[in-house]
């Protein structure tokens, strides 16, 4: 019977209440904060990068694949390794060495020596975001908790938003060693916020003695295969691919392996029992639809800035900056104060609203919008972030059973990086076929339009005849395939926002069947005006 419940239990987190939340805060801040910087800064400086390094298209690819799918690694076993060995050691000494690497990076010229700096640079970087959330619900009193979930929660989008921003203004201003050099930085700030805000935790020997070393190795290796295989995608072609097949392929087994061994094993790290609550299950669905409809935020508009109107990330980044993370530090607050007098739910069908709204208006671009054409997308996307992650966090929080939240947090790393992954491959995808197809429409009107292309062509013709007659015909024929790709660009983008909102669509269905959370510390306290009236009336003078 004892070894029966061991296996459908999953390692208990326990911890002391900080005796100086404020520094917990600040460490749960810079933590978030620089994880979504540092790999949102790599993703978009990496043409920077593969410049700086001289690295060609394909070895750049694999420099980021190495750097994020090494964050996936880690990521789902950091809430276990803080339950054992306590969040200072899990992140003080791993902070230093991060600082060390990143400050070593940029003088790296040897490629082999650079991929292995990158994947220790991301393993290192993967227990930033984990451990954050394990000091919240560990060391934080219970009124910290909410206005604290909300900076985890909102790192996600501020980040999104400033990143291209911050790429320019180190890549023209400090140069592009800053990519790397803001880590070294910020990570012993963070290790010291750390070391101040959480208590002194001895080692748990017996769950270390008892340890599912397998199933995190298998879950950890399985989880990042898969994120490998689907980030070499598109560029290697999908299924005419054997490297992306085998990655995937043993990715998927290795995960099925995970599974059988959580079944078998006496005392599973990461058992799905935690997930059996259907109010658990569908958040966490929830949270993956958040992360496919916020790319509408994260990739189509700047993306769409880029290969359309030509500007680089820090000039379509002063829009997102500017009307996308700014307003969102008077979001926040407003998001906590619904949270603590509304239920949760309600906050959350606002937030997928307006990023419904955000991308049906994205639907009616045309290639002559410009930068500020995406104003009012940008704002209402920015209000989806605000309003979206931070009550999806607080329903599964709600619904979940606390003493297991070591094994819960695994599954929400999983969501939450699984799911950006599968998105920006989706959305890559998607475009990119589609642009094919509406380029090969396109290309058949032109055909079938004969006479209205030639006499385009000779008008074309004349007006590059000025500068070389001989040229001038396959000029005005390069002129008019360019336009066609333009117009096959913008007609996949238009897709893409269409795909965008019926997420969100799907989003707001999944919300409408989680029922009322029980009753708990994150539970909304109804903000009844007309009693606060009477009772003030009712003061005697």
């Amino acid at each position: 019977m004892a070894e029966s419940d061991d296996r459908n239990s999953s390692p208990i987190s326990q911890g002391g209440v900080a005796q100086y939340p404020l520094f917990a805060v600040g460490a749960v801040l810079l933590g978030a904060f620089l994880a979504n910087f540092d790999s949102r800064l790599t993703t978009v400086g990496l043409p920077d990068l593969r410049g700086a390094f001289g690295l060609g298209f394909d070895e750049g690819a694999w420099l980021s694949t190495a750097a994020i799918g090494s964050q996936i690694f880690i990521a789902p076993a950091v809430a276990w390794l803080a339950t054992v060995f306590g969040l200072r050691r899990v992140l003080g000494i791993p902070s230093l060495v991060y600082a060390l690497v990143s400050l070593t990076i940029p003088f790296v010229r040897d490629y082999t020596t650079l991929i292995a700096l990158s994947i220790a640079h991301g393993m290192l970087l993967g227990t930033f975001v984990p451990a954050t959330l394990m000091i919240i619900l560990r060391n934080l009193p219970t009124h910290w908790w909410l206005p604290a979930i909300s900076i985890y929660s909102i790192r996600v989008g501020f980040s999104l938003d400033s990143s291209s921003s911050l790429v320019g203004f180190y890549v023209e201003h400090l140069g592009w060693p800053w990519l790397y050099w803001q880590g070294a930085l910020i990570a012993p700030l963070m290790g010291l916020m750390v070391y101040l805000g959480t208590p002194n935790e001895p080692v748990n020997r017996d769950l270390l003695r008892h340890a599912d070393w397998g199933g995190m190795l298998l879950l950890g290796a399985g989880v990042s295969m898969i994120y490998a295989g689907l980030d070499q995608g598109n560029r290697l072609d999908w299924l005419e691919s054997g490297t992306v097949m085998a990655l995937l392929i043993g990715g998927a087994v290795l995960f099925v392996g995970f599974m059988i061994n959580e079944t078998l094993v006496r005392r599973p790290w990461a058992h799905f029992n935690v997930l059996f609550s259907r109010n658990v299950g569908l958040a966490l669905i929830v949270i993956l639809l958040y992360t496919l409809t916020s790319l509408s935020n994260s990739s189509l508009v700047p993306n769409f800035l880029g290969t359309i109107t030509a500007l680089r990330p820090e000039q379509s980044g002063v829009l997102l900056f500017t009307y996308g993370a700014l307003p969102m530090v008077v979001l926040v607050p407003v998001s906590i104060f619904l949270l603590r007098h509304l239920d949760p739910r309600i906050v959350v069908v606002l937030g997928f609203s307006a990023f419904a709204a955000a991308n049906l208006w994205g639907t009616q671009l045309s290639h002559v919008w410009a930068r500020e054409d995406f104003v009012g997308i940008v704002l209402l996307m920015s209000v989806g972030q605000a309003l979206t992650l931070l009550p999806i966090i607080i329903m599964a929080l709600s619904n979940a059973d606390p003493a297991r939240s070591t094994a819960f947090a695994a599954y929400i790393q999983i969501s939450r990086l699984g799911g950006a992954e599968i998105g920006i491959s989706l959305m890559g995808t998607w475009l990119r076929v589609r642009e094919q197809i509406h380029s090969n429409y396109l290309g058949q009107y032109v055909q079938h339009g004969a006479s209205d292309v030639l006499r385009l062509l000779r008008r074309m013709e004349e007006s590059f005849a000025a500068h070389g007659a001989g040229t001038a015909m396959a000029r005005a024929v390069g002129t008019l395939a360019a336009l066609v790709q333009r117009e096959a660009n913008t007609l996949a983008y238009i897709d893409g926002f269409w795909l965008c909102f019926w997420i969100a669509m799907l989003a707001l269905f999944l919300v409408a069947l989680i029922k009322r959370a029980p009753q708990g510390p994150l539970s909304p306290v109804p903000f009844n005006l007309p009693k606060r009236l009477f009772r003030k009336r009712d003061v005697p003078a």
